[in-house]
């Protein structure tokens, strides 16, 4: 089984290891256009098959994974910030408030599996932060690739109240589904996942509780 991760995500490379599988990155040939008539939930699955489907079709036979995160507050959708003033937007915008983070996973199998589409929705209460730690928050540079302009497992995380959810899927892909279907379709997983949900030793899991 060759597995392929349709990302340039740091952070999803980093999540899939933990399988402990062997698999290859390749970056997906996919425009992200948002829509003002999709559900999120739809959109979100949207982009992450469309990703895959990017990688899969130039990759048969091969197991091909997609994901895609996306933030929703007050009946808008939110991606990854446009520049560093909407990343001082969006923040501004999430300041004491909860929002939800939707993210999708999408496997299209070319070894004959059914494959799998999912979307996992993560709660995230924000503090009341001031604008001097919105521009001290900016000034680490890990914004502007991240929907909602902040990151979890990051320095972001010191703007968070508290997280309801998968954090992994609020970080950029849940970890369950993917081991659940690889196992199905045979591959040979010695994970303990229900430890690591306990230990929360990845990504900084441990600071937020």
């Amino acid at each position: 089984m060759r597995l392929i991760l349709a990302s340039t995500s740091p952070r999803r490379r980093e999540i899939l290891a933990l399988l402990g599988l062997p698999f290859d990155v390749i970056a997906p040939a996919f425009d992200e256009m948002v829509s003002t008539h999709l559900s999120i939930e739809t959109e979100v699955l949207d982009f992450a098959v469309g990703k895959a489907r990017s990688v899969a079709g130039k990759n048969p036979g091969s197991v091909v994974i997609g994901s895609d995160t996306m933030i929703f507050l007050d009946g808008e959708k939110i991606g990854k910030p446009n520049d560093i003033d909407d990343a001082r937007r969006i923040l501004g915008l999430l300041a004491g408030k909860t929002h939800r983070i939707y993210t999708s996973v999408a496997i299209l199998d070319g070894t004959g599996g059914p494959g799998l589409e999912v979307v996992e929705e993560v709660s995230v209460a924000m503090r009341e932060y001031t604008e001097e730690e919105i521009d001290r928050y900016l000034s680490c540079d890990e914004s502007l690739d991240k929907a909602g302009a902040y990151s979890i497992q990051g320095e972001g995380r010191k703007l968070i109240a508290a997280i309801r959810g998968d954090y992994l899927a609020a970080v950029g892909m849940p970890l369950r589904p993917l081991l659940d279907y690889l196992k199905r379709r045979g591959a040979c997983l010695e994970l303990d996942v229900d430890k690591l949900y306990t230990d929360k030793f990845v990504m900084n899991w441990h600071s937020l509780g």
